[in-house]
């Protein structure tokens, strides 16, 4: 029987909350899973962790990562990156003396990855480049699907439709109390991002449980096997690019808290230098 090296890791962990965890199986360069295999493996992770990650060491870069849920394989995962590379940079000497790393996705091209953590107890990724879809379902379909009612939306900013290695509707909601209370129902959602060609649903308030961070986010994929993400890498990627289209933020080192109002929120970094937008994760 074939093994493989195995690793369950939580991304974006703070003191008092959980992260996101990730499943993170490692191929050595005479190993290799057929898609099919791949799709098994992550149905059987269902209720566990949200993404698998097969991380396979190869010549045209460093490493090469292909993610799936127990849904079907996914483009891209910002939280199971950053596990993945994490552990990676942690458990092998000759990485830690790397300050970058290149990283191939099977969907999504090419990604670095700053090592950081000696200096910072960090590890940060680029994000993929964006693609702004001009398309967005309108607000009531939105609020009917989401749960809301239409005036909870707000008017202020834009719903948009950015992709940033997940096709993401990004939706504002006027009031923090309305955003992390709100559960929509699994299956209807998912029908509706299926319908309008999107991968998650990200709602946020720009008013915060803790001051320290610049908004407040929640995301939805059901799409890809379950309802609410804790964590998100891919979203808050897109959330980023957002913000900066829309002068909500200047690009210096920021901190987004996730989560509806059943879990301790998360904390996730966001950073831009050299014109280039990271996440990050200690």
């Amino acid at each position: 029987m074939e093994t493989y090296q195995y690793r369950k890791i939580d991304a974006f962990t703070s003191e008092n909350s959980l992260g996101n965890p990730a499943v993170c199986i490692y191929l050595e360069e005479n190993q290799s899973l057929t898609d099919t295999e791949m799709l098994a493996i992550a149905k059987q992770h269902h209720g566990f962790v949200s993404e698998v990650v097969y991380c396979k060491q190869k010549s045209q870069a460093d490493y090469h990562l292909t993610y799936y849920s127990s849904e079907c394989e996914v483009d891209f995962c910002g939280h199971g990156t950053i596990a993945c590379m994490s552990d990676l940079i942690m458990e092998t000497p000759y990485l830690m003396t790397q300050k970058e790393i290149t990283i191939q996705t099977n969907k999504k091209g090419s990604l670095n990855v700053y090592n950081e953590i000696q200096s910072q107890g960090s590890v940060y990724i680029t994000a993929p480049i964006p693609q702004y879809i001009k398309a967005a379902p309108n607000t009531k379909s939105i609020a009917e699907n989401l749960g809301f009612r239409s005036g909870q939306i707000s008017d202020t900013f834009p719903i948009e439709v950015i992709d940033a290695g997940l096709k993401t509707l990004i939706v504002p909601i006027s009031a923090l109390n309305d955003e992390i209370n709100v559960f929509p129902n699994e299956q209807t959602l998912k029908e509706f991002c299926i319908t309008a060609d999107i991968d998650i649903t990200l709602i946020y308030s720009l008013e915060v449980a803790d001051n320290h961070n610049i908004a407040h986010t929640r995301v939805f994929a059901p799409k890809f096997g379950y309802l609410e993400d804790p964590a998100t890498g891919s979203g808050n990627s897109a959330f980023g690019y957002y913000m900066l289209k829309n002068d909500l933020w200047d690009g210096k080192p920021v901190s987004v808290e996730q989560g509806g109002a059943d879990r301790v929120f998360n904390s996730v970094k966001l950073n831009t230098r050299m014109g280039m937008f990271f996440l990050e994760a200690g």
